[in-house]
Protein backbone atom coordinates (compact mmCIF):
# COMPACT_ATOMS: atom_id res chain seq x y z
CA UNK A 1 0.00 0.00 0.00
CA UNK A 2 2.77 2.53 1.07
CA UNK A 3 4.43 2.41 -3.00
CA UNK A 4 1.09 2.65 -4.49
CA UNK A 5 0.19 5.89 -2.00
CA UNK A 6 3.93 7.11 -3.01
CA UNK A 7 2.40 6.17 -6.62
CA UNK A 8 -1.02 8.28 -6.40
CA UNK A 9 0.65 11.41 -4.87
CA UNK A 10 3.34 11.33 -8.12
CA UNK A 11 0.66 12.29 -10.18
CA UNK A 12 -0.09 15.82 -8.02
CA UNK A 13 3.72 16.95 -9.40
CA UNK A 14 3.11 18.90 -12.15
CA UNK A 15 0.24 20.76 -10.88
CA UNK A 16 2.11 21.27 -7.10
CA UNK A 17 1.43 25.33 -7.65
CA UNK A 18 -2.50 24.93 -8.05
CA UNK A 19 -2.32 21.62 -5.30
CA UNK A 20 -0.68 24.38 -2.59
CA UNK A 21 -3.24 26.59 -3.24
CA UNK A 22 -6.04 24.72 -2.93
CA UNK A 23 -4.64 23.36 0.48
CA UNK A 24 -4.11 27.54 1.56
CA UNK A 25 -7.91 27.96 0.92
CA UNK A 26 -8.79 24.92 2.69
CA UNK A 27 -7.41 25.86 5.59
CA UNK A 28 -8.58 29.72 5.57
CA UNK A 29 -12.24 28.10 4.55
CA UNK A 30 -11.65 25.89 7.82
CA UNK A 31 -10.53 28.96 10.15
CA UNK A 32 -13.36 31.09 9.21
CA UNK A 33 -15.82 28.46 10.01
CA UNK A 34 -14.13 28.30 13.50
CA UNK A 35 -14.45 32.30 13.86
CA UNK A 36 -18.63 32.20 14.22
CA UNK A 37 -18.62 30.20 17.41
CA UNK A 38 -16.17 33.25 18.91
CA UNK A 39 -18.10 35.67 18.15
CA UNK A 40 -21.20 34.02 19.31
CA UNK A 41 -19.35 33.60 22.52
CA UNK A 42 -18.36 37.02 23.00
CA UNK A 43 -21.81 38.72 21.98
CA UNK A 44 -22.89 36.78 24.88
CA UNK A 45 -20.60 37.32 27.28
CA UNK A 46 -19.60 41.00 27.22
CA UNK A 47 -21.86 42.73 24.94
CA UNK A 48 -24.93 42.03 26.62
CA UNK A 49 -23.27 43.86 29.87
CA UNK A 50 -22.60 46.90 27.44
CA UNK A 51 -24.79 50.29 27.01
CA UNK A 52 -27.11 49.63 24.18
CA UNK A 53 -25.69 52.44 21.98
CA UNK A 54 -21.77 50.57 22.31
CA UNK A 55 -23.54 47.33 22.15
CA UNK A 56 -25.60 48.05 18.93
CA UNK A 57 -22.28 50.23 17.16
CA UNK A 58 -20.20 46.36 18.16
CA UNK A 59 -22.60 44.19 16.99
CA UNK A 60 -22.43 46.44 13.35
CA UNK A 61 -18.78 46.56 13.32
CA UNK A 62 -18.73 42.66 14.06
CA UNK A 63 -21.81 42.23 11.15
CA UNK A 64 -19.24 43.98 8.58
CA UNK A 65 -16.27 41.50 9.96
CA UNK A 66 -18.76 38.11 9.55
CA UNK A 67 -19.72 39.21 6.25
CA UNK A 68 -16.48 39.82 4.89
CA UNK A 69 -14.85 36.41 6.23
CA UNK A 70 -18.33 35.15 4.60
CA UNK A 71 -16.70 36.67 1.07
CA UNK A 72 -13.34 35.72 1.70
CA UNK A 73 -14.77 32.19 2.09
CA UNK A 74 -17.26 32.36 -0.85
CA UNK A 75 -13.96 32.95 -3.30
CA UNK A 76 -11.77 30.29 -1.33
CA UNK A 77 -14.60 27.71 -1.28
CA UNK A 78 -15.06 28.55 -5.12
CA UNK A 79 -11.65 27.89 -5.92
CA UNK A 80 -11.63 24.32 -4.13
CA UNK A 81 -14.84 23.56 -6.03
CA UNK A 82 -13.57 24.90 -9.49
CA UNK A 83 -10.17 25.38 -9.51
CA UNK A 84 -9.57 21.82 -7.03
CA UNK A 85 -11.86 19.82 -9.35
CA UNK A 86 -10.12 20.89 -12.74
CA UNK A 87 -6.88 19.82 -11.33
CA UNK A 88 -8.73 16.30 -10.53
CA UNK A 89 -9.92 15.89 -13.52
CA UNK A 90 -6.26 16.93 -15.25
CA UNK A 91 -4.93 14.56 -13.46
CA UNK A 92 -7.70 12.22 -14.46
CA UNK A 93 -6.68 12.96 -18.10
CA UNK A 94 -3.30 11.71 -17.60
CA UNK A 95 -3.67 8.44 -16.23
CA UNK A 96 -6.20 8.15 -18.55
CA UNK A 97 -3.33 8.44 -21.43
CA UNK A 98 -1.09 6.68 -19.72
CA UNK A 99 -2.63 3.58 -19.30
CA UNK A 100 -4.45 4.03 -22.97
CA UNK A 101 -0.89 4.25 -23.80
CA UNK A 102 0.00 1.28 -22.37
CA UNK A 103 -2.51 -0.26 -23.87
CA UNK A 104 -0.79 -0.09 -26.89
CA UNK A 105 1.98 -1.77 -25.52
CA UNK A 106 0.63 -4.85 -24.58
CA UNK A 107 0.74 -7.83 -27.07
CA UNK A 108 -1.70 -9.86 -28.81
CA UNK A 109 -1.30 -12.64 -25.58
CA UNK A 110 -2.60 -10.04 -23.19
CA UNK A 111 -5.79 -9.41 -25.36
CA UNK A 112 -6.18 -13.23 -25.83
CA UNK A 113 -7.07 -13.12 -22.30
CA UNK A 114 -9.00 -9.65 -21.19
CA UNK A 115 -12.28 -8.58 -22.01
CA UNK A 116 -12.93 -5.15 -23.65
CA UNK A 117 -15.29 -4.33 -21.39
CA UNK A 118 -13.68 -4.79 -18.51
CA UNK A 119 -10.26 -3.00 -19.90
CA UNK A 120 -13.11 0.16 -20.50
CA UNK A 121 -14.06 -0.05 -16.77
CA UNK A 122 -10.76 0.63 -15.60
CA UNK A 123 -9.90 3.80 -18.21
CA UNK A 124 -13.77 5.41 -17.21
CA UNK A 125 -15.35 3.94 -14.02
CA UNK A 126 -12.10 3.85 -11.79
CA UNK A 127 -10.47 6.86 -13.13
CA UNK A 128 -13.32 9.12 -12.30
CA UNK A 129 -13.01 7.49 -8.87
CA UNK A 130 -9.43 8.41 -8.41
CA UNK A 131 -9.45 11.61 -9.98
CA UNK A 132 -12.14 12.09 -6.84
CA UNK A 133 -10.18 11.00 -4.02
CA UNK A 134 -7.08 12.93 -5.32
CA UNK A 135 -8.54 15.88 -5.09
CA UNK A 136 -10.93 15.43 -2.26
CA UNK A 137 -8.68 12.92 -0.01
CA UNK A 138 -5.99 15.82 1.12
CA UNK A 139 -8.45 18.78 1.13
CA UNK A 140 -11.18 16.39 3.29
CA UNK A 141 -8.52 15.71 5.47
CA UNK A 142 -6.62 18.94 5.89
CA UNK A 143 -10.09 20.85 6.29
CA UNK A 144 -11.03 17.82 8.87
CA UNK A 145 -7.82 18.02 10.96
CA UNK A 146 -7.74 21.60 11.11
CA UNK A 147 -11.16 21.98 12.13
CA UNK A 148 -10.81 19.16 15.04
CA UNK A 149 -7.73 20.35 16.20
CA UNK A 150 -9.03 24.01 16.28
CA UNK A 151 -11.88 22.84 18.04
CA UNK A 152 -10.09 21.29 20.70
CA UNK A 153 -7.70 23.81 21.32
CA UNK A 154 -10.50 26.24 21.84
CA UNK A 155 -12.39 23.72 23.45
CA UNK A 156 -9.75 22.87 26.09
CA UNK A 157 -9.37 27.04 27.00
CA UNK A 158 -13.05 27.08 27.82
CA UNK A 159 -13.48 23.70 29.99
CA UNK A 160 -10.83 21.34 29.80
CA UNK A 161 -13.10 18.89 32.04
CA UNK A 162 -16.21 19.21 29.51
CA UNK A 163 -13.43 18.89 26.59
CA UNK A 164 -12.21 16.03 28.10
CA UNK A 165 -15.57 14.20 28.29
CA UNK A 166 -16.62 15.35 25.03
CA UNK A 167 -13.55 13.47 23.58
CA UNK A 168 -13.52 10.23 25.84
CA UNK A 169 -15.41 8.34 22.51
CA UNK A 170 -12.75 9.84 19.78
CA UNK A 171 -10.40 6.29 20.34
CA UNK A 172 -13.06 3.98 20.29
CA UNK A 173 -14.92 5.55 17.71
CA UNK A 174 -11.13 5.39 15.38
CA UNK A 175 -10.90 1.44 16.38
CA UNK A 176 -14.57 1.10 15.35
CA UNK A 177 -13.62 2.98 12.06
CA UNK A 178 -10.15 1.30 11.30
CA UNK A 179 -12.28 -2.20 12.23
CA UNK A 180 -14.69 -1.49 9.53
CA UNK A 181 -12.56 0.12 6.84
CA UNK A 182 -11.00 -3.08 6.32
CA UNK A 183 -13.68 -4.83 5.29
CA UNK A 184 -14.83 -1.71 3.40
CA UNK A 185 -12.14 -2.21 1.38
CA UNK A 186 -12.38 -5.60 0.20
CA UNK A 187 -15.97 -5.75 -0.31
CA UNK A 188 -15.65 -2.10 -2.84
CA UNK A 189 -12.74 -4.18 -4.42
CA UNK A 190 -15.13 -6.67 -5.44
CA UNK A 191 -17.69 -3.80 -6.89
CA UNK A 192 -14.77 -2.91 -9.01
CA UNK A 193 -14.54 -6.67 -10.56
CA UNK A 194 -18.38 -7.01 -11.05
CA UNK A 195 -19.22 -3.37 -12.76
CA UNK A 196 -16.03 -4.86 -14.91
CA UNK A 197 -17.67 -7.97 -15.85
CA UNK A 198 -20.97 -5.93 -16.40
CA UNK A 199 -19.29 -3.78 -18.96
CA UNK A 200 -17.48 -6.58 -20.58
CA UNK A 201 -21.33 -8.03 -20.58
CA UNK A 202 -22.81 -5.21 -22.11
CA UNK A 203 -19.76 -4.66 -24.72
CA UNK A 204 -20.33 -8.24 -26.31
CA UNK A 205 -23.88 -8.23 -26.70
CA UNK A 206 -24.19 -4.40 -28.24
CA UNK A 207 -21.17 -5.78 -30.54
CA UNK A 208 -23.11 -8.35 -31.44
CA UNK A 209 -26.58 -7.57 -31.58
CA UNK A 210 -27.22 -8.67 -35.10
CA UNK A 211 -26.38 -12.27 -34.24
CA UNK A 212 -28.74 -11.75 -31.22
CA UNK A 213 -31.37 -10.90 -33.35
CA UNK A 214 -31.18 -13.38 -36.26
CA UNK A 215 -31.43 -16.16 -33.76
CA UNK A 216 -34.13 -14.18 -32.02
CA UNK A 217 -32.06 -14.90 -28.75
CA UNK A 218 -32.88 -11.43 -26.76
CA UNK A 219 -33.84 -13.68 -23.53
CA UNK A 220 -30.58 -15.51 -23.72
CA UNK A 221 -28.96 -12.24 -23.56
CA UNK A 222 -31.31 -10.40 -21.23
CA UNK A 223 -30.67 -13.97 -18.67
CA UNK A 224 -26.98 -13.54 -19.17
CA UNK A 225 -26.77 -10.01 -18.53
CA UNK A 226 -29.12 -10.40 -14.61
CA UNK A 227 -26.52 -13.43 -14.15
CA UNK A 228 -24.11 -10.56 -13.95
CA UNK A 229 -26.04 -7.86 -12.21
CA UNK A 230 -27.16 -10.31 -10.06
CA UNK A 231 -23.50 -10.84 -9.15
CA UNK A 232 -23.08 -7.05 -8.88
CA UNK A 233 -25.91 -6.45 -6.60
CA UNK A 234 -25.01 -8.95 -4.11
CA UNK A 235 -21.77 -7.33 -4.21
CA UNK A 236 -23.06 -3.89 -3.79
CA UNK A 237 -25.21 -5.62 -1.03
CA UNK A 238 -21.90 -6.68 1.16
CA UNK A 239 -20.38 -3.44 0.68
CA UNK A 240 -23.46 -1.41 1.70
CA UNK A 241 -23.75 -3.95 4.98
CA UNK A 242 -20.37 -3.23 6.66
CA UNK A 243 -21.09 0.58 5.00
CA UNK A 244 -23.99 0.42 6.89
CA UNK A 245 -22.54 -0.30 10.13
CA UNK A 246 -19.94 2.60 9.32
CA UNK A 247 -22.07 5.27 8.81
CA UNK A 248 -24.23 4.20 11.50
CA UNK A 249 -21.86 3.79 14.15
CA UNK A 250 -20.12 7.08 12.85
CA UNK A 251 -23.31 9.05 13.66
CA UNK A 252 -24.23 7.45 17.04
CA UNK A 253 -21.09 8.11 18.14
CA UNK A 254 -21.76 12.24 17.59
CA UNK A 255 -24.69 11.66 18.81
CA UNK A 256 -23.45 9.94 21.85
CA UNK A 257 -21.05 13.09 22.09
CA UNK A 258 -23.58 15.87 21.98
CA UNK A 259 -25.43 13.73 24.99
CA UNK A 260 -22.07 13.41 27.13
CA UNK A 261 -21.53 16.87 26.18
CA UNK A 262 -24.94 18.05 27.81
CA UNK A 263 -24.67 15.92 30.70
CA UNK A 264 -21.36 16.97 31.72
CA UNK A 265 -22.42 20.39 30.87
CA UNK A 266 -25.36 20.37 32.83
CA UNK A 267 -23.56 19.13 35.87
CA UNK A 268 -20.77 21.76 35.75
CA UNK A 269 -23.29 24.14 35.43
CA UNK A 270 -25.25 23.40 38.34
CA UNK A 271 -21.83 23.95 40.14
CA UNK A 272 -21.04 27.61 38.76
CA UNK A 273 -18.35 25.71 37.01
CA UNK A 274 -19.04 26.74 33.48
CA UNK A 275 -20.94 29.86 32.54
CA UNK A 276 -23.84 29.92 30.28
CA UNK A 277 -22.06 32.00 27.05
CA UNK A 278 -19.13 29.08 27.26
CA UNK A 279 -21.68 26.47 27.01
CA UNK A 280 -23.34 27.81 24.36
CA UNK A 281 -19.84 28.59 22.65
CA UNK A 282 -18.87 24.99 23.50
CA UNK A 283 -22.08 23.29 21.87
CA UNK A 284 -21.40 25.13 19.14
CA UNK A 285 -17.90 23.98 18.35
CA UNK A 286 -19.27 20.13 19.22
CA UNK A 287 -21.09 20.73 15.83
CA UNK A 288 -17.73 22.18 14.32
CA UNK A 289 -15.92 19.00 15.87
CA UNK A 290 -18.28 16.59 14.53
CA UNK A 291 -19.38 17.97 11.26
CA UNK A 292 -16.05 17.00 10.15
CA UNK A 293 -16.18 13.52 11.07
CA UNK A 294 -19.09 13.07 8.73
CA UNK A 295 -16.93 14.68 6.02
CA UNK A 296 -14.46 11.68 6.97
CA UNK A 297 -17.27 9.26 6.46
CA UNK A 298 -17.70 10.21 2.93
CA UNK A 299 -14.29 10.31 2.42
CA UNK A 300 -13.66 6.94 3.49
CA UNK A 301 -16.29 5.73 0.71
CA UNK A 302 -14.08 7.59 -2.07
CA UNK A 303 -11.18 6.37 -0.76
CA UNK A 304 -12.42 3.01 -0.73
CA UNK A 305 -13.66 3.59 -4.30
CA UNK A 306 -10.49 5.73 -5.05
CA UNK A 307 -8.09 3.03 -4.01
CA UNK A 308 -9.37 0.00 -5.07
CA UNK A 309 -9.84 1.98 -8.93
CA UNK A 310 -5.63 2.61 -8.22
CA UNK A 311 -4.87 -0.91 -7.29
CA UNK A 312 -6.83 -2.09 -10.60
CA UNK A 313 -5.24 0.99 -12.77
CA UNK A 314 -1.55 -0.05 -11.05
CA UNK A 315 -2.26 -3.51 -11.94
CA UNK A 316 -2.27 -3.19 -16.02
CA UNK A 317 0.68 -0.52 -15.64
CA UNK A 318 3.06 -3.34 -13.96
CA UNK A 319 2.05 -5.67 -16.87
CA UNK A 320 4.75 -5.95 -19.23
CA UNK A 321 4.16 -6.24 -22.73
CA UNK A 322 5.80 -9.95 -23.47
CA UNK A 323 7.38 -8.78 -26.77
CA UNK A 324 9.35 -5.57 -26.76
CA UNK A 325 12.95 -4.37 -28.47
CA UNK A 326 15.62 -5.84 -27.78
CA UNK A 327 18.23 -3.42 -26.88
CA UNK A 328 20.12 -3.61 -30.30
CA UNK A 329 17.13 -3.15 -32.07
CA UNK A 330 17.80 -2.20 -35.43
CA UNK A 331 15.46 0.34 -37.40
CA UNK A 332 15.03 -1.34 -40.76
CA UNK A 333 15.50 0.67 -44.23
CA UNK A 334 14.81 -0.62 -47.25
CA UNK A 335 14.84 -4.71 -47.47
CA UNK A 336 13.68 -6.86 -50.13
CA UNK A 337 11.52 -9.61 -48.30
CA UNK A 338 14.12 -12.57 -48.24
CA UNK A 339 12.16 -14.22 -45.17
CA UNK A 340 13.80 -17.57 -43.55
CA UNK A 341 11.96 -20.06 -40.54
CA UNK A 342 15.25 -21.38 -39.14
CA UNK A 343 13.85 -24.47 -36.91
CA UNK A 344 10.71 -22.29 -35.69
CA UNK A 345 8.61 -23.94 -32.94
CA UNK A 346 5.48 -22.18 -31.25
CA UNK A 347 2.89 -22.76 -28.47
CA UNK A 348 0.88 -20.58 -26.67
CA UNK A 349 1.11 -19.54 -22.98
CA UNK A 350 -1.99 -22.06 -21.96
CA UNK A 351 -1.39 -25.05 -23.80
CA UNK A 352 1.27 -27.15 -23.71
CA UNK A 353 0.67 -28.40 -26.81
CA UNK A 354 3.30 -27.33 -29.35
CA UNK A 355 0.93 -25.09 -32.46
CA UNK A 356 4.40 -25.45 -35.13
CA UNK A 357 6.62 -28.08 -35.02
CA UNK A 358 10.76 -27.44 -36.65
CA UNK A 359 9.33 -25.02 -39.53
CA UNK A 360 12.07 -24.94 -42.00
CA UNK A 361 11.44 -22.79 -44.46
CA UNK A 362 13.01 -20.24 -46.85
CA UNK A 363 10.95 -17.80 -49.19
CA UNK A 364 12.79 -15.47 -51.59
CA UNK A 365 11.78 -11.90 -52.02
CA UNK A 366 8.81 -11.28 -54.30
CA UNK A 367 7.69 -14.88 -53.48
CA UNK A 368 3.99 -16.00 -53.70
CA UNK A 369 3.70 -18.60 -50.86
CA UNK A 370 0.10 -20.46 -49.98
CA UNK A 371 -0.24 -21.83 -46.91
CA UNK A 372 -2.87 -24.32 -46.61
CA UNK A 373 -4.14 -26.80 -44.60
CA UNK A 374 -7.20 -28.49 -41.95
CA UNK A 375 -8.32 -25.73 -39.58
CA UNK A 376 -5.96 -25.53 -36.30
CA UNK A 377 -2.46 -26.06 -38.37
CA UNK A 378 -1.22 -23.59 -37.60
CA UNK A 379 -1.34 -21.61 -40.95
CA UNK A 380 -2.56 -18.26 -38.99
CA UNK A 381 -0.10 -18.97 -35.89
CA UNK A 382 3.15 -19.49 -38.66
CA UNK A 383 1.53 -16.02 -40.17
CA UNK A 384 1.71 -14.11 -36.87
CA UNK A 385 4.71 -14.98 -36.21
CA UNK A 386 6.28 -12.85 -38.90
CA UNK A 387 5.25 -9.44 -37.47
CA UNK A 388 5.90 -10.55 -34.10
CA UNK A 389 2.37 -10.34 -32.32
CA UNK A 390 3.86 -13.99 -30.94
CA UNK A 391 7.20 -14.77 -30.16
CA UNK A 392 8.99 -18.15 -31.45
CA UNK A 393 9.36 -20.70 -28.91
CA UNK A 394 12.29 -22.06 -30.26
CA UNK A 395 14.25 -20.89 -33.61
CA UNK A 396 14.22 -17.76 -35.28
CA UNK A 397 12.84 -15.93 -38.59
CA UNK A 398 14.83 -13.72 -40.44
CA UNK A 399 13.96 -10.97 -42.87
CA UNK A 400 17.52 -10.24 -45.49
CA UNK A 401 18.85 -12.64 -42.63
CA UNK A 402 17.85 -10.18 -39.70
CA UNK A 403 16.66 -11.87 -36.87
CA UNK A 404 13.32 -10.53 -36.46
CA UNK A 405 13.80 -9.71 -32.83
CA UNK A 406 16.51 -7.74 -33.25
CA UNK A 407 14.22 -4.99 -35.60
CA UNK A 408 12.19 -2.36 -34.07
CA UNK A 409 8.66 -3.22 -33.61
CA UNK A 410 7.27 -0.34 -35.29
CA UNK A 411 10.04 -1.02 -38.09
CA UNK A 412 9.10 -4.23 -38.72
CA UNK A 413 5.41 -3.47 -38.57
CA UNK A 414 5.90 -0.72 -41.21
CA UNK A 415 7.45 -3.33 -43.71
CA UNK A 416 4.49 -5.77 -43.25
CA UNK A 417 0.58 -5.25 -44.49
CA UNK A 418 -2.05 -7.61 -43.12
CA UNK A 419 -5.29 -8.33 -45.23
CA UNK A 420 -7.77 -10.19 -42.86
CA UNK A 421 -10.79 -12.27 -43.57
CA UNK A 422 -12.73 -10.43 -40.64
CA UNK A 423 -12.40 -6.84 -41.90
CA UNK A 424 -11.80 -4.23 -38.97
CA UNK A 425 -13.17 -0.49 -40.17
CA UNK A 426 -13.21 2.30 -37.65
CA UNK A 427 -16.23 4.67 -37.38
CA UNK A 428 -15.36 7.50 -39.85
CA UNK A 429 -15.47 8.12 -43.39
CA UNK A 430 -14.16 6.45 -46.22
CA UNK A 431 -11.06 8.52 -46.42
CA UNK A 432 -10.39 8.64 -42.51
CA UNK A 433 -10.89 4.52 -43.26
CA UNK A 434 -7.89 4.36 -46.05
CA UNK A 435 -5.31 7.26 -45.00
CA UNK A 436 -4.98 4.72 -42.03
CA UNK A 437 -2.20 3.07 -43.60
CA UNK A 438 -0.39 5.90 -43.87
CA UNK A 439 -0.80 8.78 -41.96
CA UNK A 440 -0.14 12.40 -43.84
CA UNK A 441 -1.00 10.74 -47.25
CA UNK A 442 -2.26 13.24 -49.93
CA UNK A 443 -5.83 13.08 -50.86
CA UNK A 444 -3.94 11.93 -54.79
CA UNK A 445 -2.06 9.34 -52.69
CA UNK A 446 -5.49 7.98 -51.09
CA UNK A 447 -7.36 8.22 -54.04
CA UNK A 448 -5.15 6.24 -56.38
CA UNK A 449 -4.73 3.52 -53.53
CA UNK A 450 -8.45 2.71 -53.94
CA UNK A 451 -8.36 2.45 -57.67
CA UNK A 452 -5.49 0.26 -57.70
CA UNK A 453 -7.67 -2.06 -54.91
CA UNK A 454 -10.73 -1.36 -57.80
CA UNK A 455 -12.86 0.48 -54.77
CA UNK A 456 -12.61 4.28 -56.11
CA UNK A 457 -15.96 3.58 -58.55
CA UNK A 458 -18.52 2.52 -55.58
CA UNK A 459 -16.76 4.90 -53.06
CA UNK A 460 -17.41 7.63 -55.61
CA UNK A 461 -21.26 5.93 -55.70
CA UNK A 462 -21.73 6.66 -52.02
CA UNK A 463 -23.93 9.49 -50.83
CA UNK A 464 -20.58 11.87 -50.06
CA UNK A 465 -18.03 9.81 -52.01
CA UNK A 466 -14.70 9.52 -49.96
CA UNK A 467 -16.36 11.86 -47.11
CA UNK A 468 -19.30 8.98 -46.44
CA UNK A 469 -19.75 8.09 -42.81
CA UNK A 470 -19.43 3.80 -43.00
CA UNK A 471 -21.10 3.21 -39.48
CA UNK A 472 -19.61 1.51 -36.77
CA UNK A 473 -17.36 -1.54 -37.88
CA UNK A 474 -18.24 -0.06 -41.47
CA UNK A 475 -21.87 -1.69 -41.07
CA UNK A 476 -22.87 0.65 -44.01
CA UNK A 477 -20.85 -1.27 -46.65
CA UNK A 478 -21.11 -4.40 -47.87
CA UNK A 479 -18.36 -7.17 -47.06
CA UNK A 480 -16.47 -6.90 -50.57
CA UNK A 481 -16.60 -2.85 -50.12
CA UNK A 482 -14.97 -3.20 -46.60
CA UNK A 483 -12.44 -5.84 -47.86
CA UNK A 484 -11.51 -3.46 -50.86
CA UNK A 485 -11.42 -0.78 -48.47
CA UNK A 486 -8.95 -2.46 -46.23
CA UNK A 487 -6.90 -3.76 -49.20
CA UNK A 488 -6.69 0.14 -50.74
CA UNK A 489 -5.45 1.04 -46.98
CA UNK A 490 -2.69 -1.69 -47.65
CA UNK A 491 -2.25 -0.42 -51.16
CA UNK A 492 -1.37 3.08 -49.53
CA UNK A 493 1.26 1.85 -46.76
CA UNK A 494 2.77 0.11 -49.64
CA UNK A 495 4.88 -2.38 -47.89
CA UNK A 496 7.42 -4.89 -49.06
CA UNK A 497 5.67 -7.83 -46.88
CA UNK A 498 2.02 -8.76 -47.61
CA UNK A 499 -0.03 -11.65 -46.00
CA UNK A 500 -3.34 -12.35 -47.34
CA UNK A 501 -5.53 -14.22 -44.29
CA UNK A 502 -8.38 -16.34 -45.98
CA UNK A 503 -8.88 -12.35 -47.66
CA UNK A 504 -12.22 -13.69 -49.86
CA UNK A 505 -13.07 -16.20 -48.18
CA UNK A 506 -16.42 -15.02 -46.75
CA UNK A 507 -17.30 -13.42 -49.98
CA UNK A 508 -19.66 -14.41 -52.52
CA UNK A 509 -18.36 -15.13 -56.26
CA UNK A 510 -18.71 -12.08 -57.98
CA UNK A 511 -17.35 -10.05 -54.83
CA UNK A 512 -14.33 -12.58 -54.96
CA UNK A 513 -13.50 -12.53 -58.21
CA UNK A 514 -13.49 -8.31 -57.64
CA UNK A 515 -11.35 -8.41 -54.74
CA UNK A 516 -9.26 -11.14 -56.22
CA UNK A 517 -8.11 -8.95 -59.32
CA UNK A 518 -7.06 -6.17 -55.96
CA UNK A 519 -5.06 -8.63 -54.00
CA UNK A 520 -3.61 -10.06 -57.07
CA UNK A 521 -2.22 -6.07 -57.99
CA UNK A 522 -1.68 -5.70 -54.17
CA UNK A 523 0.87 -9.09 -54.00
CA UNK A 524 2.83 -7.86 -57.92
CA UNK A 525 6.72 -7.67 -56.45
CA UNK A 526 5.99 -8.42 -53.09
CA UNK A 527 7.02 -11.03 -50.53
CA UNK A 528 3.25 -12.47 -49.93
CA UNK A 529 2.05 -15.03 -48.01
CA UNK A 530 -1.64 -16.33 -48.50
CA UNK A 531 -3.77 -18.45 -46.39
CA UNK A 532 -5.83 -20.22 -48.36
CA UNK A 533 -9.79 -21.37 -47.81
CA UNK A 534 -10.49 -21.75 -50.98
CA UNK A 535 -7.79 -23.57 -53.07
CA UNK A 536 -8.88 -22.81 -56.75
CA UNK A 537 -7.51 -19.33 -55.65
CA UNK A 538 -3.85 -20.60 -55.13
CA UNK A 539 -3.25 -22.80 -58.23
CA UNK A 540 -0.56 -20.22 -59.51
CA UNK A 541 0.67 -19.54 -56.16
CA UNK A 542 4.62 -19.81 -56.93
CA UNK A 543 5.34 -22.53 -53.93
CA UNK A 544 2.53 -23.94 -51.65
CA UNK A 545 2.88 -25.29 -48.37
CA UNK A 546 0.79 -28.00 -46.63
CA UNK A 547 0.65 -27.53 -42.69
CA UNK A 548 -0.86 -30.48 -40.36
CA UNK A 549 0.22 -31.11 -36.82
CA UNK A 550 3.35 -32.34 -38.37
CA UNK A 551 4.84 -29.26 -39.55
CA UNK A 552 5.34 -28.73 -43.42
CA UNK A 553 4.15 -32.02 -44.71
CA UNK A 554 4.38 -31.05 -48.24
CA UNK A 555 5.87 -27.99 -50.47
CA UNK A 556 5.49 -27.61 -54.35
CA UNK A 557 3.57 -25.83 -56.76
CA UNK A 558 -0.07 -27.16 -57.73
CA UNK A 559 0.74 -29.58 -60.57
CA UNK A 560 3.75 -30.97 -58.28
CA UNK A 561 1.50 -31.50 -55.43
CA UNK A 562 -1.28 -33.03 -57.53
CA UNK A 563 0.98 -35.56 -58.71
CA UNK A 564 1.79 -36.95 -55.41
CA UNK A 565 -1.01 -37.70 -54.71
CA UNK A 566 -1.15 -36.57 -50.86
CA UNK A 567 -2.61 -34.76 -48.49
CA UNK A 568 -2.86 -31.94 -50.91
CA UNK A 569 -4.26 -33.35 -53.91
CA UNK A 570 -6.74 -35.26 -50.84
CA UNK A 571 -7.74 -31.57 -49.82
CA UNK A 572 -7.99 -30.39 -53.53
CA UNK A 573 -10.51 -32.74 -54.44
CA UNK A 574 -12.33 -33.27 -51.28
CA UNK A 575 -13.16 -28.91 -51.90
CA UNK A 576 -14.48 -29.51 -55.62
Amino acid sequence: MKNNMKRMASYYKPYMGTFIADMFFAFLSSMIALIIPIVVRYITSHIIIIKEEGAQEQIIRIGILLILLVGIQFGANYFITNIGHVMGAKMEYDMRAQIFAHYQKLSFSFYDEQKIGQLMSRITNDLFDISELLHHGPENIAISLIKIIGAFIILANISIPLTLAAFALVPVMFAFAFFLNKRMKRAFKENRVKISEINSQIEDSLSGIRVVKSFANEEIEKEKFKWGNDGFLNAKKNSYFYMGFFHSGMTAFTMLINIIVIMVGGLLLTKNALQVPDFIAFLLYIHIFTDPIKTLIDFTESFQNGYSGFERFVEILEMEPEIQDAEDAQTLQEIKGDIVFDDVSFKYNDTAHRVLKHIQLQVKAGAYVALVGSSGGGKTTLCNLIPRFYDVTKGKITIDGIDIRKIKLQSLHEKIGIVQQDVYLFSGTVYDNIVYGKPGASREEVIAAAKKANAHDFIMELPKGYETDIGQRGIKLSGGQKQRLSIARVFLKNPPILILDEATSALDNESENIVKESLEELAHNRTTFVIAHRLSTIRNAQKILVLTENGIEESGTHDELMQKKGVYEKLYRCAE
